[in-house]
């Protein structure tokens, strides 16, 4: 049974093998978001995905070769200044929804004002029936 050290190097081996085997074509064919479909890659090499996230071999020959097919114009440039200046999109809720929580809100306010009113209710009334338990308790009998 071979260890985690030398299942590594057999990727590191396949990788490198495959990514020799490609022509630039079909690389463009598995362009995806502007960098190489890792999916497709790990399919194709017959190793898990996450060998491309957790293996620094492998990570470092994708990236390199990532950076040589968009020096030769396979892959889109990066762009570094969108990617610096790229802030999370903050959405502001509109004025129906807005609406629709502040009538949610309400009726939950009602709902719990309703509940809270029976449960008082329904302790009353369990005290008066501990009485008659209590009596029974004691005497073993029924009280008038």
């Amino acid at each position: 049974m071979a260890n985690g050290q030398q299942i590594a190097e057999e990727n590191v081996r396949r990788f490198t093998v495959w990514s020799q085997s490609k022509t630039d074509d079909d690389f463009r064919n598995m362009v995806s978001r502007g960098k190489l479909s890792r999916t497709e890659i790990a399919a194709e090499c017959g190793f898990a995905k996450s060998a491309l996230s957790q293996n620094p071999r492998i990570q470092q020959a994708l990236s390199t070769l990532e950076a040589g097919l968009r020096e030769r114009g396979v892959l889109p440039a990066v762009d570094v200044s969108d990617e610096a200046t790229a802030s999370p999109v903050v959405r502001s809720p509109d004025a129906a929804r807005l609406a629709r929580d502040a009538e949610r809100l309400s009726r939950l306010e009602q709902e719990n004002a309703s509940l809270k009113a029976e449960n008082a209710e329904l302790k009353r009334v369990l005290g008066r029936y501990t009485v008659l338990q209590e009596a029974l308790a004691e005497t073993g009998r029924l009280p008038r």
